[in-house]
């Protein structure tokens, strides 16, 4: 396979743009990964604009000269931030993948800068970026479960994500390997599966306390999601939260609190925590759809 060069710019540069028609006269597919991260860093570029003026003011010092030095800063930052592994630009790059169904790739004209418009687009670029690999490496699990469930893949992914801190947090057996247990579910005495025992926070009389805990262990991420749609599908202490769920429009809000008052956890912000990253993640769904 080819190997398509780092332009080291943004797209809108008339040298990148040739540089990407060349590359995908060769390499179609190496050419269509280089165009999304150019894509990323547009969008990052137009973050750190609207950050810095959103937490700067004009000031006596600032001229043409320091102008144009913080818009170079800004676009060398923008490029630091783009092409991380699971970023926007690998959802980007599949999708155009996707479209393409393995023809050539089109030609590549310079992209409009994009506004700040409240445009999914633009949403996600403020979306870190291991957020949005969270929401696609488990994507295809929460499908699965829906489809069993009725219970919507955003939903079941955003809590996934709230529990383990967009994976940062997942719990591990003793011997440091993943339990793939993505949502808290404890081992009670029903459970005859393995198990994971560690230290966690609950909440005692609206006080958080450290206490020792068993929960649910499982081969893979994908039994994970089944088995928390089980519980939600089947259990009668959560039926008021699955109907909000699959009836009609699913609330989100209405969802979460419908868990909380379940007692699905005890931190008495639950619901109104959920409820926020179940919208964060509807949002980078439809952005990279």
């Amino acid at each position: 396979m080819t190997a398509v060069p780092h332009t080291g710019g943004l797209a809108s540069d008339t040298r990148s743009i040739d540089a990407l028609r060349s590359a995908a006269a060769r390499d179609p597919k190496a050419a269509v990964r280089e165009a999304a991260k150019q894509f990323e860093a547009l969008f990052m570029n137009e973050l750190m604009k609207s950050m810095r003026q959103a937490t700067m003011s004009s000031g006596m010092l600032d001229n043409s000269g320091t102008q144009l030095g913080t818009e170079l800063l800004d676009t060398q930052f923008a490029n630091k931030m783009t092409g991380l592994p699971g970023g926007l630009a690998d959802a980007i790059a599949r999708q155009l993948e996707r479209q393409m169904g393995g023809a050539a790739a089109p030609a590549l004209g310079a992209p409009s800068t994009p506004k700040p418009a409240a445009t999914d687009a633009v949403s996600a670029a403020k979306i870190p970026t291991r957020q949005a690999g969270f929401v696609h490496r488990h994507d295809a699990a929460a499908k699965a479960a829906e489809a069993q469930s009725g219970i919507p893949a955003a939903f079941m992914i955003a809590q996934a994500a709230h529990e383990t801190g967009w994976g940062h947090r997942e719990i591990r057996n003793t011997d440091g390997t993943p339990s793939h247990n993505l949502f808290g579910i404890k081992a009670g005495a029903g459970w005859t599966g393995p198990v994971a025992e560690i230290t966690t926070t609950e909440y005692v009389s609206g006080q958080p306390r450290k206490v020792t805990a068993k929960f649910r262990a499982y081969e893979s991420y994908e039994e994970s999601f089944r088995d928390y749609a089980r519980l939600i599908k089947d259990s009668p202490r959560y039926q008021q939260a699955y109907r909000q769920a699959t009836d009609g429009t699913p609330d989100a809000a209405a969802f979460a609190q419908g868990l909380q008052r379940a007692g699905y956890a005890t931190d008495p912000a639950y619901a109104d925590k959920l409820a926020r990253v179940i919208n964060t993640t509807l949002r980078l769904q439809r952005a990279t759809a």
